[in-house]
């Protein structure tokens, strides 16, 4: 079963790491730990926590969501289903829409097809005709559309996802982000050398972002090279103290060349912040 870093959640759902523990401190989701002790989630636990978004600001009652999300959870596949599948609230219900099916999480009863979304704090719902859906998708207009569109693209069809984000980065070279998810795509199809030479094409556009730079260790690892991945994880931590499983793995890493003193200290900062953070009583 396919699961989501912490980073992919963030990134997929424009969420903040301090919003993102705190959906899960209140117990939204309760993510499992992967094999370096990082957070991993299911295709449940991001619809979840898309929906719980979605109903907070939409300002619907604590209660009221929590109840919504049990049911939704019910209904909800393991796998993304290959018809797609998007989440929205309708007053305070939970509406889940699956290929061209619509149903209420409360109670699996199918309605008409309509596109949700938040704008300025206020919710809005579009009914969706039948025959505009049919119409050909128009280019996006601007690069954020781009980079929009590859977020979209990147379970469906990944060639295109790299191909929008290539767009987005050639318009505007300084956009992190969509060098890390290149960068990110092309490391998961095992394309490595050209994982690594778009991550440090990033570097000398963006600087040593903390992200990037905890994906590039990670690259650096899987391709057997410890040392570049000390200096990148320490250079990612040095851009965010905070980055977690940017300490935990310099430990590991550290402990696995006999260098224990810098491998306690790293696993001690860790431990602070995930103590500080609050996450394991969830977890």
């Amino acid at each position: 079963m396919q699961t989501y870093s912490a980073a992919d959640i963030e990134r997929i759902l424009r969420l903040s790491r301090s919003t993102l523990r705190g959906l899960i401190k209140s117990g939204f989701v309760k993510p499992e730990r992967g094999p370096r002790r990082e957070l991993r989630f299911s295709f449940q636990d991001l619809i979840v926590l898309r929906a719980a978004r979605t109903l907070l600001e939409a300002k619907v009652p604590a209660r009221r969501i929590n109840r919504s999300l049990q049911d939704l959870r019910r209904h909800l596949p393991e796998e993304a289903p290959l018809s797609g599948l998007s989440i929205g609230a309708v007053g305070d219900q939970v509406v889940v829409r699956d290929g061209k099916n619509h149903f209420h999480a409360d109670s699996g009863q199918y309605v008409l097809g309509f596109d949700v979304s938040v704008e300025n704090g206020v919710l809005r719902v579009v009914e969706r005709k039948e025959e505009t859906a049919k119409r050909a998708e128009p280019e996006p207009a601007d690069m954020e559309e781009w980079f929009n569109r590859a977020l979209e693209l990147e379970e469906t069809n990944p060639g295109e996802a790299r191909a929008a984000y290539q767009r987005v980065v050639d318009a505007d070279p300084e956009n992190c982000a969509a060098w890390t998810n290149l960068g990110r795509l092309l490391h998961e199809e095992g394309e490595t050398r050209d994982a690594e030479h778009i991550y440090r094409r990033a570097v000398e556009q963006c600087g040593p972002d903390p992200v990037l730079m905890f994906n590039l260790g990670v690259l650096m690892e899987d391709l057997g090279r410890p040392q570049a991945a000390l200096e990148a994880y320490q250079s990612a931590i040095t851009e965010d103290p905070s980055l977690a499983d940017g300490h935990f793995n310099l430990a590991r890493l550290y402990e696995a060349i006999g260098q224990q003193q810098h491998a306690i200290r790293h696993l001690g900062q860790y431990r602070r912040l995930v103590k500080n953070a609050d996450v394991f009583s969830d977890a």
